[in-house]
């Protein structure tokens, strides 16, 4: 449908008021909230991604559509709601101790967002304790843990280490991210997956579910 072609073509060029503007359209036409999401939005969402793992746009550009995509998703929400349409799998996610950065983490949790997943984000410089009040309380299927520091990488281990001293290991997903993070770290200290990158993180999370 035109309508739904528009709406990917908008959010790959980041117009956020023409996404907002083709989905109304889209939901005028009577064309489902959910084919609205997966033909228009993720649509576009995955063509960024596949251009972002292409080096053809960076995370500017990531960053833009991701918040058009936001803005078609505040038209759609309601609606979503009302129809019983809920998110496919919940996602905890934070950088970990002693690491303040979160641009990286943003991404990340705007992409999954924008791919289907609730994400509960308990922010930067986060506590082992903290991750775990959180897995207790909201239940999530993953945990996302970021680290962008050298230095900081070693409280993911932490944080698993006392996921399992709380019987909680079995309970949920943990995956891993960020600069120095690798495949080889991510198997040593018993993490379920790692991902390079925004895109690939909200594939992965789909994947673990």
């Amino acid at each position: 449908m035109k309508v739904l072609n528009e709406i990917s073509q908008a959010l790959q060029n980041g117009d956020a008021d023409l996404v907002t503007e083709k989905a109304q359209e889209a939901i005028s036409q009577g064309i489902s909230p959910s084919n609205i999401l997966n033909d228009g939005l993720l649509k576009g969402m995955s063509i960024i991604g596949v251009k972002f793992k292409n080096n053809e746009v960076f995370v500017p550009e990531v960053l833009i559509a991701a918040r058009a995509m936001h803005f078609g998703l505040n038209i759609l929400k309601p609606i979503l709601v009302n129809t019983g349409i809920k998110p496919f799998a919940k996602v905890v996610l934070g950088t970990v101790k002693g690491d303040l950065h979160d641009i990286g983490k943003n991404l990340v949790g705007m992409v999954m967002m924008g791919s289907g997943l609730e994400v509960i984000d308990v922010g930067i410089d986060v506590h082992e304790d903290k991750f775990i009040e959180a897995v207790k309380e909201h239940k999530p299927d993953i945990l996302a843990l970021s680290a962008l520091l050298s230095t900081t990488m070693a409280e993911q281990k932490v944080v698993i280490d006392t996921l399992i001293k709380a019987g909680l290991r079995d309970t949920v997903k943990v995956m891993i991210g960020g600069a120095p993070v690798t495949e080889q770290y991510c198997r040593d200290i018993g993490a379920d997956a790692y991902a390079t990158d925004a895109i690939s993180a909200s594939e992965m999370a789909r994947k673990l579910v």
